[in-house]
């Protein structure tokens, strides 16, 4: 169902139940504001969490990940993954760039699925 069919549906029921109801013109008014304003909130946290299950990214911290995980990462192979490893620990993402341990076009695939915590 797309968003338009379904508004259309809630002013419907909203116009249904307005019609049922002694409310003033002025109530069902606003109730329908606040029931539009619900469901376009809602709306927009349900299609932010499909597009985060569609792209499925997870952050993968290079302190602590092993080497599967990292190795799971775009483009990393086992060997980079044992690279990464063996140049623990790092105090910010780039350093995989700095230490040489990924070239800046491989580090730019990945880099918005890396993180380093403390």
């Amino acid at each position: 169902m797309n968003f338009q069919t379904l508004l259309g549906a809630i002013l419907l029921s909203c116009l249904a139940l307005g019609a049922c109801t002694n409310q003033s013109p002025d109530q069902i008014r606003q109730k329908t504001a606040e029931g539009t304003a619900a469901v376009k909130r809602d709306t927009k946290a349900v299609a932010e969490g499909v597009k985060d299950g569609l792209s499925n990214k997870k952050s993968v911290d290079l302190n602590k990940a092993p080497k599967d995980d990292l190795a799971s990462l775009p483009g990393i192979t086992p060997g980079q993954a044992d690279r990464i490893i063996a140049e623990r620990p790092y105090a910010n993402t780039h350093q995989l760039v700095t230490r040489h341990v990924l070239s800046e076009d491989e580090y730019s695939k990945i880099q918005d699925r890396v993180v380093v915590n403390p």
